[in-house]
């Protein structure tokens, strides 16, 4: 009797990788388990896979983990309050579009894409966890503009809620400008003329006293 060779092992962090671009380039609902196994390589079989990850939803969830701890880390001096506020937007701006133009991986934001990549019914947790991230993004924005009336940076009267959703609406448009490969420096120089609109709402001297 011919003896069964040792199954097939693989690298489960290269997997996720491997699986992180895939949602990233496709979305939830059109990427395919049969794509994310030949992206993961020869060696997994769907016991392997399911053993590994359980489930599709567990793995893009997974995926979206690896997405914030990574890629999604240019936002985080929106939280950073020993930066000052309007620095804290525009490094989030401005790094946003190097990393949705940078190489080595899929163009624009997984997060912000994903939105319109979850839409079948049963992808409600995957439509939710994405909403959570662009909400916590959004609300970054918020407190930054927050902390700039607190400071007497910004008039008193800047309404916090609509200046917050003009960074936060553009930041979630340069996915497209970037799949629609509107040239980058463009888009850099777009995000300078976008804090003007933070620079018009300037406190005056007397009116920061």
């Amino acid at each position: 009797m011919a003896q069964r060779g040792r199954p097939r092992t693989f690298d489960r962090d290269l997997a996720l990788t491997s699986a992180m671009h895939l949602f990233w380039e496709h979305g939830f609902d059109a990427t395919s388990l049969s794509q994310l196994k030949a992206a993961m390589g020869k060696g997994i079989s769907a016991p392997s896979f399911y053993a590994a990850f359980e489930s599709k939803e567990a793995l893009y969830k997974e995926a979206v983990e690896l997405y914030l701890k990574s890629y999604g880390g240019v936002t985080q001096s929106l939280h950073d309050g020993s930066l000052p506020p309007r620095e804290g937007v525009y490094l989030a701006l401005h790094r946003s579009v190097e990393m949705q133009y940078g190489a080595g991986h899929p163009k624009g934001c997984m997060v912000a894409l994903g939105v319109m990549g979850a839409n079948s019914p049963g992808s409600e947790t995957i439509t939710a966890l994405l909403q959570g991230v662009r909400q916590r993004t959004r609300a970054g924005f918020r407190s930054c503009v927050e902390r700039g009336i607190k400071s007497g940076e910004l008039r008193k009267t800047t309404n916090a809620v609509a200046m917050a959703a003009a960074f936060d609406g553009f930041f979630l448009g340069i996915s497209v400008l970037a799949r629609d490969r509107v040239r980058h420096s463009d888009v850099q120089k777009a995000v300078s003329e976008l804090m003007g609109i933070w620079d018009a709402a300037a406190a005056r001297p007397a009116e920061a006293a």
